[in-house]
């Protein structure tokens, strides 16, 4: 995804109300290393090669306090898992429910899209803060990424 420096993510996480722990610092630079919206299972035993001492439920807890903190976002499959995703830019998630793979889809006219579709709409009794939207479906070909032309 993208390079942060340690001292970066000290700030954010600071500036977020979050002390900068070792392993806060350890899980959040993690995630924002990669784009692959693992699970906090997946996260947690890539982590404990370099990190032996980091627990399995810190990283839960540490998940959980990220997302609290807006700094992360769940992500939920169709099978109910729960993913974590660090990059926070407008994007639409594209899922295969036979890979589990989640890839990010960045379409500036269908997010326009949405958003004068409500602007038009009368929402009674709601403000909306986000809209996130999920493609679901299958890979034809599993070894290759889903493109939409």
């Amino acid at each position: 995804m993208k390079s942060i420096s340690i001292t970066r993510i000290k700030e954010i996480l600071n500036d977020s109300g979050l002390k900068a722990t070792h392993p806060r610092l350890v899980v959040f630079s993690e995630l924002i290393k990669h784009n692959i919206h693992p699970t906090a299972d997946q996260l947690y035993d890539h982590l404990k090669i370099d990190h032996p001492s980091i627990a399995k439920g810190t990283v839960y807890r540490i998940l959980d306090h990220l997302v609290s903190a807006g700094l992360v976002n769940q992500v939920s499959t169709k099978q109910g898992i729960r993913r974590y995703d660090a990059n926070l830019d407008q994007h639409a998630h594209i899922y295969c429910i036979k890979t589990h793979e989640i890839q990010d889809y960045y379409n500036d006219e269908l997010d326009s899209l949405i958003r004068d579709f409500f602007a038009r709409k009368k929402v009674e009794n709601f403000h909306i803060r986000e809209i996130k939207l999920q493609i679901n479906g299958e890979k034809e070909d599993p070894n290759k990424k889903v493109t939409i032309v």
